[in-house]
């Protein structure tokens, strides 16, 4: 089953427990239908507020001290739980259920196209809201579902190795950058490992359990497994410090690792930060409201703009070469 016809499946069941509340109260507290309805709908809230609280208090029973700079008060962590409320609902509601992997090749883009990751128990819906961006900057990218929904991460790789080979195809270009939120970029670093970063021009990942999160205790799925940590002080699980061990410094080089400190599903919350990549430190923003959050998306953009330089200096050091080729078999150039 894939996370589409999950959702859609869990959104059936929604209505249907919405109906029997409808119901209930129209015959037996002489409701009116309008109000039996919106009683509800209201129940469905209700329970859906309550699992999304209950992941702030489970993240923050093994979170990682928050540094002063980044602490909120009342009303920040409001506003926060709000936010990450109301990007879960559309996400799981509307986004998720609704959404198709897409290409969209912009011939005359200045960047390197996008592939886009999402994470566990997603698909490229979760993208909803940086698609947009990526469009009007004429950025070409794709999106890719990474399936099985609980399958192992390690299989994932060979996936993105397609998706990466088609999108560079299709935008005519040597290299690709990836985006990747959550299992996403653990399942992208998988892809470095065994394939190599030569294709690579940046990886940008959004919340990423880079030595996992005591959290995935409660998923399912190999994958879920491959994300874990007994605790927030002890180590992350095998597979994890695998992967860690495979990485280089040139590698890492290649990574910008965006995290939150109030990450209600990745926590300990500084399991985002990556030794030897670019790490930047995120503050009032949930697990899920990366994806929409205006920080975060402003984050990805500007991480994506900077690779202008860096594709400037390698036409740069193209061109000096191709000089050098030809003054070296007597052809100088006019």
């Amino acid at each position: 089953m894939s996370s589409r016809q999950l959702l859609q499946l869990i959104l059936l069941v929604q209505a249907l427990f919405a109906a029997g509340i409808a119901l209930a109260a129209v015959q037996w507290l002489d409701a009116a239908p309008w109000q039996g309805i919106l009683l509800g709908l209201a129940a469905v809230v209700l329970v859906r507020l309550g699992i999304n609280a209950n992941n702030f208090l489970l993240s923050a029973r093994v979170a990682s001290p928050t540094p002063p700079a980044f602490r909120l008060g009342v009303s920040g962590q409001l506003r926060m739980m709000a936010e990450e409320f109301i990007s879960s609902m559309r996400l799981t509601s509307w986004q998720v259920p609704r959404a198709r992997p897409h290409t969209r090749i912009y011939p005359d883009a200045a960047l390197p196209p996008v592939l886009l990751l999402h994470g566990y128990g997603c698909n490229s819906g979760y993208w909803a809201h940086l698609v947009p961006l990526l469009d009007a900057a004429r950025i070409s990218h794709a999106t890719l579902d990474l399936e099985p929904l609980t399958g192992d991460i390690d299989g994932y790789a060979a996936q993105i190795e397609q998706g990466v080979q088609a999108l560079c195809a299709q935008a005519v270009a040597a290299q690709a950058a990836i985006v990747a939120h959550s299992m996403g970029g653990v399942a992208a670093r998988a892809w470095m490992r065994a394939f190599g970063s030569a294709r690579l021009a940046r990886l940008i990942t959004l919340g990423s359990p880079h030595h996992g999160t005591c959290l995935a205790a409660f998923g399912v799925g190999l994958n879920a497994a491959q994300m874990g940590r007994a605790s927030p002080d002890g180590p992350a699980c095998d597979w994890l410090r695998a992967l860690d061990a495979s990485e280089d410094a040139s590698k890492r080089a290649l990574i910008t690792s965006i995290y939150t400190h109030h990450d209600n599903i990745v926590s300990p919350q500084t399991t985002g930060e990556l030794a030897g990549a670019r790490n930047l430190a995120l503050g009032g923003v949930g697990h899920v409201a990366l994806g929409s959050n205006r920080r975060a998306l402003a984050a990805v953009m500007a991480e994506l703009d900077g690779l202008r330089q860096s594709q400037s200096a390698h036409r740069d050091e193209l061109a000096a070469a191709l000089h050098s080729t030809a003054v070296a078999s007597g052809h100088h150039p006019r």
